[in-house]
């Protein structure tokens, strides 16, 4: 920034200062962290719910929940969210009529 002042002040026919330096910024400072959102989390409202392994009827039904499973979102086609069970099976799919989010 200081950097930009001078070139910005060199430009208005002003002068830096004297005693202004180029500051050397540690990497850790300049790169921001990467900051991920949660997950949304969705929870599975009926007993017996099929989940499977693609967004629709026509796929393989991999197992079954109940009310209260939880799963981590991963993404959604049309009425289909696919995610990640707690404690079970990735990448599954459940319609969006059997869940709360």
């Amino acid at each position: 920034m200081l950097l930009t002042a001078m070139v910005l002040g060199a430009g208005l026919g002003l002068a830096a200062s004297p005693s202004a330096q180029a500051v050397s910024v540690p990497a850790a400072v300049r790169t921001a962290p990467s900051v991920q959102a949660p997950p949304q989390v969705c929870t599975v409202n009926d007993n017996g719910v099929n989940f499977r392994g693609g967004p629709g009827t026509g796929y393989a039904v991999l197992g079954t929940v109940n009310r209260g499973q939880n799963i981590n979102v991963r993404g959604q086609e049309g009425s289909w969210v696919m995610g990640d069970l707690w404690g079970g099976p990735t990448g599954v799919w459940i319609h969006v009529a059997y869940l709360n989010c």
